[in-house]
């Protein structure tokens, strides 16, 4: 059974993308935050609406949230649509 997004949940998920998928979160800020010039980021937050990453952009870091299509019902939900994302945003680079 997935886990409620709650702020343990997202905790949980923001050290798992930071730690193994840092250039999908370069991507996300890249394609979903407009910032073709990222050159890292970090996924600091992630909430039924959409994540919050720390994307670093011209050698300026800057706060970016990026919203979600539909509001996410759990951490299974989380987990389907960033892998979504990524095969988009990788369709569009």
């Amino acid at each position: 059974m997935a886990d409620p997004l709650t702020s343990a949940v997202s905790d949980r998920i923001c050290a798992h993308m930071n730690d193994d998928h840092a250039e999908a979160i370069a991507l996300y800020a890249q394609v979903y935050g407009d910032r073709p010039t990222t050159e890292a980021a970090e996924m600091v937050d992630i909430d039924p609406q959409g994540m919050t990453l720390n994307a670093t952009v011209d050698g300026i870091t800057e706060v970016l949230r990026i919203e979600f299509d539909h509001t996410l019902t759990d951490s299974d939900d989380a987990h389907h649509t960033l892998v979504a994302m990524l095969k988009q945003a990788r369709q569009k680079g």
